[in-house]
Order: C-alpha cells, then sequence, then structure tokens
C-alpha cells in the first residue's frame, strides 16, 4: 500500500536524517541541477538538516536556465549554495585525453559522462571537508534502466528517492511546492543542448513506470526495458570479486 504524499515526505525526510546520524555525519551535501530531482532531493534534506543543508551549483557547460532553476529553489527554500564553475576543468581534461579517432557518437557520450562524475568529486570535497554525506537524486525509475552515470551522479552516499518511479517524484514535486516551471519542463540530465532523458532512454517515463509498477506493457517495451536492465546491472552492485 502506497503512503499517502504528506507523510511520504515525512518519511523521507526522517529517513535522510536517520541515514546520516547512523554514519555519524553532521549533515548532508546535494547536487542542484536545477532539474525537478534534485530540487526534491534538496528540499528534503533542508527539513532534514535545516541548519546544515549544503547545496552545489557545478555549471559545466551547461544551460543558463538550468542555474537559474536552482538558484529559484535555493533562494525559495532558503538553502545555502556555493556555485563551483567546471567549465574549465573540463576543457583541460578533454585536451588531455585527446579523443581523435573514436567514433562521433561514442566519444561525445564518453566526453559528457566527464561531466557528472567532475560533479562526484566535487561534492565529495566538499563532504569530506564538512563531515557530510553526499545524497544522491536518482530515481527509481532512472536505476532500474541504469540511467545514470556510473560513479557520477550514481556516485552517492544516500539516495532518498531511490524506491520512488518518475510519476511519485513529480507527486512529491507538486506537494513540497516546487517551482512548476521545474516541474514541468521536460526532465535532462543536461549533458549537451536539447538533450532529453526520454530521447536517451528511448521510452516515455509513463511507459517505464506502467511496467515498473504493474509488469505490464507493450511487447516491444518489455524486451527493451529488460535488456536495459540486463546489461546496466553492474552499475547498481559493488564490483565483483573472485571468491578464490
Amino acid at each position: 500500500m502506497k503512503l499517502a504524499i504528506e507523510e511520504l515526505a515525512q518519511k523521507l525526510t526522517l529517513w535522510t536524517n536517520e541515514m546520516v546520524s547512523q554514519a555519524e555525519g553532521k549533515g548532508v551535501v546535494v547536487g542542484m541541477s536545477g532539474g525537478v530531482d534534485s530540487s526534491v532531493v534538496a528540499v528534503l534534506c533542508k527539513r532534514a538538516f535545516p541548519e546544515a543543508t549544503l547545496g552545489l551549483t557545478m555549471p559545466c557547460h551547461s544551460s543558463k536556465l538550468d542555474r537559474e532553476h536552482a538558484e529559484l529553489v535555493a533562494t525559495k527554500f532558503h538553502i545555502p549554495v556555493k556555485v563551483v564553475v567546471l567549465d574549465g576543468v573540463f576543457d583541460i581534461l578533454i585536451g588531455a585525453l585527446a579523443g581523435d579517432g573514436y567514433d562521433a557518437t561514442t566519444r561525445r557520450l564518453a566526453e559528457n559522462n566527464i561531466k557528472p562524475r567532475l560533479r562526484m568529486v566535487t561534492l565529495y570535497y566538499f563532504a569530506n571537508c564538512l563531515n557530510y554525506l553526499v545524497v544522491g537524486a536518482s530515481n527509481r525509475s532512472e536505476l532500474s534502466v541504469g540511467y545514470f552515470t556510473k560513479y557520477g551522479d550514481g556516485g552517492s552516499d544516500i539516495m532518498p528517492l531511490g524506491n520512488l518511479v518518475k510519476k511519485e517524484v513529480l507527486d512529491l514535486a507538486r506537494y513540497l511546492d516546487i517551482p512548476r516551471e521545474i516541474i514541468d519542463k521536460p526532465p535532462s540530465a543536461g549533458l549537451w543542448e536539447g538533450q532529453t532523458d526520454e530521447a536517451e532512454i528511448g521510452l516515455t517515463y509513463s511507459e517505464l513506470d506502467r511496467y515498473l509498477i504493474t509488469g505490464e506493457a507493450d511487447k516491444e517495451i518489455k524486451e527493451q526495458v529488460d535488456l536495459m536492465m540486463s546489461k546496466s546491472k553492474h552499475k547498481c552492485c559493488p564490483p565483483p570479486f573472485p571468491k578464490f
């Protein structure tokens, strides 16, 4: 039986506080991308740790609108924010890698996956300095099919939304009074201009959510999701090692 939205918000807030306390952490650090998932997580973190929540915006050749949306949430919910611009670090690393000779499409994805990995490094720098835990914003829909960057946005200490499909995150966002323009914009990891989650996944979130919740979908969707789950299983588990 699903929890009422108010009870869900309260339980997630309490759970976040308990997880950090068990680790003897003093607070939480969360990346604020301007998207709905990170906005929901940031507000839950602020509820769990009113005086010990740090938001980070980490533009890396990012959309100006996304940064404005992150600032909008930070201002509305009184979340302290540090801005760490990663453009130059990214450019230097790309120059050092010298990826000429690789397929252009493959190289673009590999290069853009560096962005969330740089953000992960930045989040853990501040977490280590403050004895905070890093709170991730991935949801069940994304985790199930591996739609995240390993050791990037998948690199965190706790994930409060990890058992919620996208629709449930949107319901929670409306309850928490996340600004409407953030809820309504097409979900995007912001890896490149015009990139959207649903185009990259190859499914709508409603199609994916329905299959995850009910097990029902058209044959083609079932096959696609099952294949994505199988191929990405390694992303959700610790690296395997031999038992001998």
